[in-house]
């Protein structure tokens, strides 16, 4: 079963810390977008928002939420209560970039709850065949987590994104742009991962087109954006 193309006009960004993460002083993170990009605009979530309003020529409404919970405790996550408000929002295009912060998945009984709780999660979120669905492996590359990620969107028509090819460029790490004094922080992607990211996304969503993004800052003025409000503490190893 193939996902269908994008409508591009009301996206759901469904992640961890990388996709948003609220401001945290004591570890020196004073932003409430993508960690570890260096300004709201330069996190991939917006950097494709502003390429889907070029490729569209309007600017969609999109909302973002963080599921470090879900990836700490997707046996018991309660799907229809946590995620109730993204279920209203009611997205065309599901875009859902996890895995990190997984725990290893060391047992097969581990390895089949996971796969579980991922299908779960993408039915969840794809809700009827109309809406497209695509899935990112996780930064920092497992193969395990990611071969189940990837078959359990397989399971939904969805689209797997693979970036673990990223992780080898030292480039695409907040910690080679700029001197970051928390080591998790600069083990996330930095403006150049971003990029990559978004790339990848945009790539999976319209393998012919090659958008460009929008002037920048024209979503955060000219889009109400859909954050989660509490402060996550993601993948820090």
């Amino acid at each position: 079963m193939k996902t269908h193309e994008p409508k591009g006009e009301r996206l759901l960004f469904v992640g961890n810390s990388i996709t948003i993460h609220g401001p945290a002083e004591d570890i020196g993170w004073t932003g409430n977008w993508g960690m570890a990009a260096s300004a709201l605009e330069k996190d991939y979530v917006h950097l494709v928002v502003d390429s889907v309003a070029n490729i569209r020529h309007r600017l969609p409404a999109f909302m973002v939420v963080n599921i470090a919970d879900f990836e700490r405790g997707y046996d018991g996550f309660d799907l229809a209560v946590k995620l109730k408000e993204q279920a209203e929002f009611n997205p065309d295009t599901v875009i859902v970039a996890i895995g990190e912060n997984v725990p290893p998945l060391a047992t097969k009984e581990a390895q089949t709850k996971f796969k579980h709780g991922m299908m779960s999660l993408l039915a969840f979120l794809k809700g009827d065949e109309q809406r497209a669905i695509y899935v990112r492996s996780s930064f920092w590359p497992d193969t395990t987590k990611d071969l189940l990620m990837q078959e359990a969107c397989a399971m939904v028509g969805g689209v797997f994104i693979d970036i673990s090819g990223l992780a080898k460029d030292k480039k695409c790490y907040a910690r080679s742009e700029r001197k970051i004094a928390h080591e998790g922080i600069g083990q996330h992607p930095g403006d150049r991962g971003m990029r990559a990211i978004a790339d990848a996304i945009l790539a999976a969503m319209w393998p012919n087109k090659s958008p460009e993004p929008t002037a920048v800052g024209a979503v955060s003025s000219a889009v109400a954006v859909h954050v989660a409000s509490r402060r996550w503490l993601s993948f820090f190893r």
